[in-house]
This record gives structure tokens, sequence and C-alpha cells, in this order.
């Protein structure tokens, strides 16, 4: 006998979408800290063994971050961010296939306060991306910090997140078999501190380490824009030269991190809280741009592929702007 379910109520989907970003802004922003006070408090009760236990594991498995992580396609694949998906709603958008017999490095843009785009994009298969890009595996890079939060580390690993240094990136872009695809935030913790309705700025004007990781190994650069990623959430004003953005800039100096003061709105309410605004974000990618491989490029040579890069992006901005509502007299802005 077959069993027919009623489809849910309007009310009932849109409850479930906002307990799924609840859940992923609460994830950020508090489960790294419950998990470390998780693995502390252990050691003082009788299950002071796992901590323990978790401890040798720690320190055995210290190297994964770096060598490409370990994903767990169960919780990529997981109903919950499909619900988060519908939310905003998040779409990925190709212009271009690329060779499963390749790597490839993708530059994501703007940053955003945090990075919802690129999370859903490439951390789960909410958008699809395995359909889009058959053969395929995407590695998104995040702040090497947050690896050493123990639980924690291995939640990240599980949808793809790598570490963002040097020696990650390599162990990604060289496999020989192809078919990896690593994602950088280009403009980083830095570029959040921009990140608000309508701003169109990117700190990419000198940063030239992934182009130039991109010529030492060979591997096609990807321009990708995430229309709408910065319309999520507002923020304080701080102007560079303000006495909070000093403090800001200080702060991540020391931390790694950076921590713009944003709202949005509540659970319950939509006045004033730290749940995103419910506003679309169609993450666009563009064609790959062949890059020669050369081991020790010359600073001409990295500036030369960088400027390709910028006039790419800027392409791949201008001729997509009008589809997601970007106003005709905007326009890139490198800092």
């Amino acid at each position: 006998m077959k069993v027919e379910f009623a489809p849910r109520s309007v009310p009932m989907q849109r409850r479930l979408q906002t307990a799924a970003v609840v859940q992923w802004v609460f994830s950020f922003l508090g489960l790294a800290q419950c998990c470390a006070a998780a693995f502390i408090a252990l050691l003082f009760t009788r299950l002071w063994l796992l901590s323990a236990l978790y401890a040798v594991w720690w320190v055995l498995d210290r190297d994964t971050p770096r060598r490409g992580g370990r994903r767990v396609q169960l919780l990529r694949a997981c109903r919950v961010w499909r619900h988060m998906r519908d939310y905003f709603p998040v779409t990925l958008v190709k212009t271009a296939e690329l060779d499963p017999r390749q790597n490839y490095l993708l530059g994501f843009h703007p940053h955003g306060v945090l990075a919802a785009g690129a999370f859903l994009n490439f951390c789960t298969e909410a958008s699809g991306f395995s359909t889009l890009f058959p053969g395929i595996t995407p590695h998104l890079m995040m702040l090497s910090l947050w690896f050493r939060v123990p639980f924690f580390r291995d939640y990240l690993m599980s949808g793809g997140l790598v570490s963002s240094d040097k020696e990650s990136a390599s162990y990604v872009l060289q496999r020989p078999e192809g078919g990896n695809l690593l994602a950088i935030i280009v403009g980083g913790a830095q570029e959040a501190l921009d990140a608000r309705p309508g701003s169109c700025t990117l700190l990419l004007k000198n940063r030239k380490g992934f182009v130039r990781l991109a010529i030492q190994h060979g591997t096609p650069l990807v321009p990708a824009f995430s229309f709408g990623e910065n319309d999520l959430f507002d923020q304080v004003r701080n102007p560079k030269g303000s006495w909070l953005r000093w403090v800001q800039h200080r702060l991540q100096q020391v931390m790694g991190i950076s921590l713009p003061l944003f709202h949005a709105r509540g659970i319950f309410q939509y006045s004033f809280g730290v749940i995103p605004y419910r506003r679309p974000i169609c993450t666009v990618v563009g064609k790959p741009i062949p890059v020669q491989k050369k081991h020790n490029p010359s600073e001409q040579e990295v500036h030369q592929v960088h400027e390709k890069y910028l006039n790419e992006l800027s392409k791949l901005f201008e001729e997509h702007k009008a589809k997601y509502n970007v106003p005709k007299d905007s326009h890139l802005e490198f800092i």
C-alpha cells in the first residue's frame, strides 16, 4: 500500500527554514565555545576518559585539516541545509563547464558577514553542486584557528572545510587525479568589516597570494561572485579612521578573526537580532582562466595574471548584475 503525505503548509515550511538558519548562525557563533567547554568539563567528571581518548585522537589526526580534510557525505546532504537554502533562498549558477581531469582554484567574492553563500554552495549539497559540476570535489578554506577547537574541527571537516594555509592549498591543488576545486574567500575576515547592503567594495587590489599559488601549480583560476551576500545583515557604522574600526583592526591582528558588529532580525520579530534577513543569494561561477605553470613566478607575471583575474571578475559582475537587481551605476571597487 502506498502512503501519501500531505505537503507541509507554508507556515510550517517557514518555521523549518528559520530553524535551520538559527541552527547555522548559532553553530558558528557559539558551537566552538561549547565544544571547547565540553572537552574541558568532561575531564572533571567520571567521563574524563572520553576527553583523554579524544586528545590522543586529536594529536594523531592533527594534520588532517591540511590534507584535504575528512568530509562526511551524509552530513553534507542533510535535509536541514535544504531548509536553510530555501530561507533566503540560495542558488548556484554555472556559466562554464569544469573539466574533472583538472584541479581549480576558485576566488569567492564577497565575504559578507558570515559567508552564507560560500558555506551552502561548497560545504553542502543544498544548491546541487555535484549535479552542476559532476566529478568535481569542492573544498572551502577556513582560518586554521578554528581547527584547533576539539570536536568543532570534526564538524567543520565533515562539510569539506580545510585550513587556510599554503600547505593545505598545495595538497588539494597538486593531486594528480584532478577533480578538485579549492574555494578561497579572498577578502577574508578583513573584508567582512565592510559588508553591508549595497556594498560592491572588494578587498582584492593587493591580494595576490592566491594568484601566485595558482601559477605555481598551473591551476586555472575561477572567479565567482555571490550577489546578495552583503545584503543579509546591517552593520554598525565603522568607517576607516573611526575608533571602532581601529579596535576591530587591533582585535583582528591579535585574534586572527574580525568582529563585525552586525544585526538583522530576530527569531520571533523582525526589528532586531542576529538572524539574517530573508534576502536572495545567487552565486555565479565564472569561466576558468588558464594559468601557465611556473614554480617561481616573478612579481610581473603574478601582476599580469592578477589583472586578468580582476578584469574577468568585473566582467562577470557586469554581465549578471541586472538579473539580481543591482543598480546600473554600481560597479566593483577594488581596494
